[in-house]
């Protein structure tokens, strides 16, 4: 039945009954989305949950700890029968191989440091799983993300999450416009995990003390490089180490093993100074390595700029901003320079050691929890 424009607002901010209301929950079989689909299906609403089926199960069945393996399909699954909702589980396998895996073993060869939870949210979940709940007739589309949108003068705005160790901003800047107005994060308010794991546990959810994934879930136990030798034969060719001159201190077994700013693992020791990794130069199968000040840097290249900010990117000559420039690290002061419509220069205010091509510089409001969007780095040094 439709209801008349005095028809206050749900707790998702839509002016329909819960009952009236259509969800699908993002479930990963995790603790956080099935907290999100039980809390929704206890308020009255009409929920549907859908679990993506992103890679071969094979190798990670036996793997815990992984988003979306099957185990956790599973895990899921029993959320929506205990909670008494419907369940579909689509394979998005092969879309996830061509828009997220074969795009981070690519970029991995060429010398980058890839984040594929930002493409994967970027070009699989918030893309075509959000078609698929237009498709079903949901009035909108709820995830397990520690994030919040709140309402601002001119429409859905991005903010940190309550709880600074669970944020994931970083993780979700590439989020439009279009697609923040149609998703919902109900857990971005909440204090602590230790909040979320007590509400599994009131709702009697068998994933109530379910570990955290920690790795990216097509690479187990955190080993890139295995994973990259398998998907592109021939990766790990050797070469040489070379100081920032070009004279050879030593041989490496592959650039894939390597990453910008480490110290450890080289198998160059005894040469005095610790010497970390500068630069990757995958076609001349150089690691190039120098003292700790040569990471340091004030200017960030970025490219495919997704702006959620309030006015056009490129109407604007600057802006004070704070940056992040890796997920581990807290949001810094910075000047944005656009250049055009996606890229634009990040200028420091201090230096940041070991920015590495293929991460996320991400933009937020200065002294403020508003995510106004961010690009990808790509070029070093």
């Amino acid at each position: 039945m439709a209801l008349d424009a005095k028809t206050p607002l749900n707790s998702l901010g839509l002016p329909k009954s819960p009952a009236d209301t259509r969800v699908v929950v993002a479930m990963s079989g995790g603790v956080d989305s099935s907290v999100v689909a039980a809390m929704l299906a206890e308020e009255g609403y009409d929920v549907v949950g859908v679990t993506l089926q992103l890679y071969d199960h094979g190798a990670a069945l036996a793997k815990k700890g992984a988003c979306c393996a099957g185990q956790d399909i599973h895990d899921a699954r029993r959320v929506a029968e205990a909670m008494g909702f419907p369940h579909y589980v689509l394979d998005y396998e092969n879309m996830f191989r061509e828009a997220v895996i074969d795009e981070f073993a690519d970029a991995y060869l060429a010398g980058a440091t890839p984040v594929p939870c930002i493409r994967c949210n970027e070009r699989v979940k918030f893309k075509d799983l959000l078609a698929t709940a237009k498709d079903l007739d949901a009035d909108c589309m709820a995830t397990g993300h520690y994030i919040q949108r709140k309402m601002g003068p001119e429409g859905a705005e991005l903010h940190c999450a309550a709880d600074a160790a669970r944020d994931q901003s970083y993780f979700l800047f590439s989020t439009k416009q279009e697609q923040l107005d149609y998703l919902r994060f109900p857990l971005g308010h909440l204090a602590s995990k230790a909040e979320t794991r007590a509400l599994a546990a009131k709702y009697g959810l068998s994933v109530a003390d379910k570990p955290d994934s920690q790795d990216i879930c097509f690479v187990p136990n955190g080993n890139y490089a295995s994973v990259i030798e398998k998907l592109r034969p021939g990766a790990a060719d050797p070469g040489e180490i070379v100081d920032m001159d070009g004279q050879v201190l030593g041989d490496h077994r592959g650039v894939i093993h390597y990453t910008i700013g480490q110290r450890r693992g080289l198998g160059i020791g005894g040469l005095g100074d610790p010497l970390y990794v500068i630069r990757l130069d995958p076609e001349t199968r150089r690691v190039v390595v120098g003292p700790k000040e040569a990471l340091s840097t004030r200017t960030v290249p970025v490219r495919e700029i997704n702006w959620i900010g309030d006015g056009g990117f490129d109407d604007m000559t600057e802006r004070s901003v704070s940056v992040r420039i890796r997920s581990t690290r807290p949001p810094r002061p910075a000047v944005i320079r656009p250049l055009s419509a996606t890229e634009a220069m990040v200028e420091l205010l201090d230096p940041e050691e070991g920015v590495s091509p293929g991460q996320a510089c991400v933009f937020y409001e200065t002294g403020g929890s508003r995510i106004l969007g961010g690009g990808w780095i790509w070029k070093g040094n």
